[in-house]
């Protein structure tokens, strides 16, 4: 995972090595040699089928795929935890769980080759932060998840993203749905002040944007 903060304090930060993996089936056809493709012609879409959570209010989670077909991003619009302060106990932690149904062209598959998540983060000194976000296919056992620290002080926007080592494709004329479960913590630590980690497009550019890879049946 790759990790940064940007706006006031543009820090960077390094390479920490996790990775993302997200499987509708077994066959890594990617890894066998198959040659990608770019994007097709024709209609992709992707709807919210479900949204729920302590961080996601009904209706306060939106989906929208890219014009040129190469993925979509989750726009929360009030997705924030804090803590210390006048924050409630109960704001320490959020979690939002959207489900994601994707309709592509006939004759094309495709993987999720890279997932990006951008926020803004206000953590005095003593305080930390968690982003962990959680993937699963429905009706698959397999379960992927990739998580993220951040430690005060940073004032400012942060994005880290999640790159796939190996593509695996969902089979082809299928059609399941995308659950990906996100949730940010704040511990105040030694902190008195009251700290928060957000995720709300209101906040700027913040949104989470997942990557297609794609290929022909």
């Amino acid at each position: 995972m790759t990790r940064r903060l940007v706006g006031a304090r543009r820090t960077a930060f390094a390479v920490l090595g996790t990775v993302l993996a997200l499987s509708l089936s077994t066959a890594a056809r990617a890894a066998g040699g198959e040659t990608l493709a770019a994007a097709p012609d024709g209609n992709v879409t992707a709807e919210v089928i479900a949204a729920n959570g302590s961080g996601c209010a009904p209706g306060t989670a939106t989906v929208v795929a890219n014009a040129d077909r190469s993925g979509f991003r989750i726009r929360y619009h009030d997705f924030v935890a804090e803590a210390g302060g006048a924050a409630d106990p109960t704001d320490r932690r959020k979690n939002c769980q959207v489900g994601v149904l994707i309709t592509v062209p006939a004759g094309w598959t495709f993987a999720i080759a890279e997932a990006e998540y951008r926020g803004r983060a206000r953590l005095y000194a003593g305080a930390t932060a968690l982003q962990r976000t959680n993937y699963y296919w429905q009706g698959s056992s397999a379960n992927n998840s990739s998580e993220e620290t951040f430690t005060g002080p940073l004032n400012g926007y942060w994005d880290t993203s999640d790159v796939a080592p190996v593509l695996i494709y969902s089979p082809c004329a299928e059609q399941r749905v995308l659950n990906i479960n996100t949730e940010l913590r704040v511990d105040n630590g030694t902190s008195t002040a009251r700290n928060s980690m957000s995720m709300r497009s209101s906040d700027g550019d913040v949104d989470t944007l997942f990557h297609f890879s794609w290929t022909r049946c």
